[in-house]
């Protein structure tokens, strides 16, 4: 199943079906910014914020991570934030540099599109990531899922923050 989003004024498609709350959340392997192999798995027994961006070189995906980042200080060491992209780890670092991150797990999705398979976000014609965000809590069921049709749009950030803070009690 493919479904149409877009990407600016492009009409673009993504295949698979949506996840949606209640799911168990599939694990999935990425890149770290080491270029080592991460899994998901490492973060079991935390509740996942996954913030899901098509390029960290764009203003609305570095305003998505800066949103997440900030909200991520007032969340409990039982919060692990995941941002997941297919830039090269080395642009990744750049901007954890840059920015002055230390509370944000970047991930790389490009060599495996083991996440963006699993997870119905790899844009077929562009090969990267349509925006969305999800919330996974201790048990890894899906709590929240949200998926953009227009990648230039924000996702909501203080619903998925107000989820997390709910798992957190």
């Amino acid at each position: 199943m493919s479904r149409k989003i877009k990407f600016g004024s492009v009409e673009v498609s993504v295949d698979g079906e949506k996840l949606k709350v209640g799911d168990i959340a599939p694990d999935f392997l990425a890149i770290d910014n080491e270029l080592n192999e991460y899994s998901s798995k490492e973060d079991d027994g935390k509740i996942k914020l996954i913030s899901v961006i098509p390029s960290i070189d764009t203003s609305v995906c570095e305003i998505q991570t800066t949103m997440f980042t900030k909200a991520r200080e007032n969340l409990s060491d039982d919060v692990s934030l995941i941002t997941v992209s297919n830039d090269l780890p080395f642009a990744q670092v750049r901007f954890l540099e840059e920015k002055e991150i230390t509370n944000n797990k970047f991930v790389s999705d490009y060599i495996h599109h083991d996440f963006s398979k699993k997870y119905s976000t790899l844009i077929n014609e562009l090969k990267l990531l349509n925006r969305s965000v999800f919330v996974i809590d201790k048990d890894n069921k899906i709590a929240y899922a949200e998926y953009l049709d227009q990648n230039t749009d924000l996702p909501d950030y203080e619903k998925a923050i107000e989820i997390v803070k709910s798992l957190e009690k």
